[in-house]
């Protein structure tokens, strides 16, 4: 707003222009029979009408050592799970291979609650994750319109599970990113349920249906808050890295399989 006292009229207020405000919880609630989801309940490479592939080994912005395929050898489904497996393999100067999948322009939401039954892979340098990131990047590069992690995980710390979000004013790459993380005896033994509910207030993270995590609309804008455009998922299976291989790499742990039982996304009820 320009200064008016020079002119004698400090007493105005600039018309039309109302400050942000923190919205209110409205208590939304979701549908109760998914909008999208995948049971993995065929054989074969995963379904081409929901998933595509990201691929390549050019480090992905975290000097990780796989290179992402297609092959039915790293993404199969067989007996009612997804298995994406890293393998100690040779491809285009990179040491291992394993699948990332993603449902971008498949699979793509709006708010809603997303719930991941899966298996963690073990041993050091693994790095599954299950996240989403934005279809459309209307406020910018990364970090500037979003990334919401619904679960990370990394082998050399065994059983402790991350929900983090990344925003223009909170992200890793200055230290300000908000998460929560807590152990989840047997993770990479049982299926767990990793699950995020995305209103227009908040994004609360719950592992097994335990509050964790609760980021929250403070309306300060795109910068905190890009989680109004639509988001689609990713699942994979990174190895080493800047966090995945922190604490160095275990060879012998590989092939290592990251196993997802059921993908499931309900619409939010609007209000």
């Amino acid at each position: 707003m320009i200064p008016t006292a020079c002119s004698g009229q400090s007493d105005q207020v600039s018309p039309n222009i109302p400050a942000p405000k923190a919205l209110v919880d409205q208590g939304w609630e979701f549908e109760e029979t998914p909008v999208w989801a995948d049971e993995f309940d065929y054989s074969g490479k995963p379904d081409p009408e929901k998933w595509g592939y990201d691929t390549g080994g050019h480090g992905w912005g975290n000097n990780e050592l796989q290179y992402y395929t297609e092959s039915q050898e790293n993404a199969e489904v067989q007996h009612g799970v997804l298995a994406i497996t890293a393998k100690k393999q040779q491809i285009e100067g990179n040491t291992y291979s394993s699948a990332r999948l993603v449902s971008k322009n498949k699979g793509d939401f709006l708010y809603g609650r997303i719930e991941v039954k899966a298996r963690l892979p073990k041993g050091k340098g693994t790095w599954p994750a299950i996240w989403m990131l934005p279809t459309d990047w209307e406020y910018g590069g990364w970090p500037e319109s979003g990334e919401i992690d619904i679960m990370e995980h990394v082998g050399y710390d065994q059983d402790v599970v991350h929900i983090t979000v990344h925003t223009q004013s909170y992200n890793h790459k200055q230290g300000t990113q908000v998460g929560k993380n807590r152990k989840v005896e047997h993770a990479s033994e049982a299926f767990h349920l990793y699950r995020v509910d995305w209103t227009p207030f908040a994004i609360r993270g719950y592992i097994d249906d335990e509050l964790l995590f609760t980021f929250t609309n403070k309306g300060q804008g795109s910068a905190a808050w890009p989680f109004d455009k639509r988001f689609h998922l990713l699942l994979n299976l990174a190895v080493g890295g800047d966090w995945g291989g922190a604490q160095g790499m275990d060879e012998t742990a590989f092939p290592a399989t990251f196993l997802v039982d059921y993908v499931r996304v309900y619409k939010m009820i609007e209000k």
